[in-house]
């Protein structure tokens, strides 16, 4: 007969083994040119080319910003792009990534980066449209400088949750609190776009800093367009039918151990702002804030 400590040994790693498959990393993105997921929305003369349409570059200048989209929509899946922000006086200026559906009551995911003045520091504005609201924003500081490199900016989206990572760290989490009453995007399939655009009206300190047009054009590259989802246009009934992808398993319900502790970082170390803290305009708090693990 095994010894007591023993027994609970065997118990632990027993209980770590099942927490590790519970939760699980998402895949590594596959770098893929432009034109394989995306096409150009406005002011296609903004849009540079390079290296074979693996790298391209947006430019703002007085004139216009521009954009692009990607050919199909998607119902759930794994969305990723590496992009280098705009450098040096960025103020008045937004580099944004997202998903968005095409009606009223549209859902949308958001990446947004406002630009500042030269030394100092971008700021990443994250927010959650479900059922046409939204009104869910969180800003924080990154932990290097956006401008120097290229870095990896990715959703990871299921019937379970939605995960904004930054360079495989999650910086936040929207769960599925249906039971709670607040809508979950699970039925309306949305396309990904991606802007660079002027914005001093609200962008930098509330509009107080606005864009400096002799610093013009304003430059952001990208590269790595992966798009992993279920393409709705093209596969409609099988989008509707969820389990058969790696993004639909039971790990990708929920981060595991490791990952909560690096949101926790990024919560108390960068975080500047949470509407789930933000008591003139919540004075009760939204009901998802809890299960989201926001505070």
């Amino acid at each position: 007969m095994a010894s007591p400590s023993l027994a609970i040994c065997f118990f632990l790693i027993s209980l770590a083994s099942v927490t590790t498959t519970m939760a699980a990393a998402p895949r590594r993105p596959m770098n893929v040119p432009f034109q394989k997921n995306y096409v150009p929305t406005w002011a296609f003369d903004h849009i540079k080319y390079f290296n074979g349409g693996n790298d391209i570059q947006l430019c703002l200048d007085k004139y216009t910003g521009t954009g692009f989209q990607s050919s199909s929509s998607y119902l759930f899946g794994h969305f990723s792009m590496q992009i280098k922000m705009v450098p040096g006086d960025s103020a008045g200026t937004v580099t944004a990534f997202y998903l968005s559906s095409q009606n009223s009551e549209h859902d949308e995911i958001d990446f947004e980066f406002l630009g500042n003045r030269t030394n100092e520091p971008y700021i990443l504005q994250t927010n959650v449209f479900t059922g046409g609201k939204g009104d869910r924003e969180q800003r924080i500081y990154l932990w290097f400088d956006p401008t120097k490199d290229f870095h990896s900016y990715s959703v990871l989206w299921n019937m379970h949750q939605i995960v904004f990572y930054v360079d495989d760290v999650p910086i936040r989490v929207f769960k599925n609190s249906k039971d709670l009453g607040v809508k979950f995007p699970f039925n309306q399939p949305m396309k990904i776009y991606s802007s660079l655009w002027n914005a001093d009206d609200w962008a930098t300190r509330g509009g107080l800093e606005k864009t400096d047009w002799a610093k013009a054009p304003f430059v952001a590259a990208y590269r790595g367009f992966h798009i992993d989802g279920c393409d709705a246009s093209a596969e409609a009934k099988f989008c509707a039918t969820q389990g058969k992808r790696w993004w639909d398993q039971k790990e990708f319900s929920d981060l595991d151990g490791p990952q909560y502790r690096r949101l926790q970082w990024v919560r108390q170390k960068y975080t500047i702002y949470n509407y789930c803290t933000d008591r003139k305009r919540y004075p009760t708090m939204p009901p998802e804030c809890h299960r989201d693990r926001d505070v």
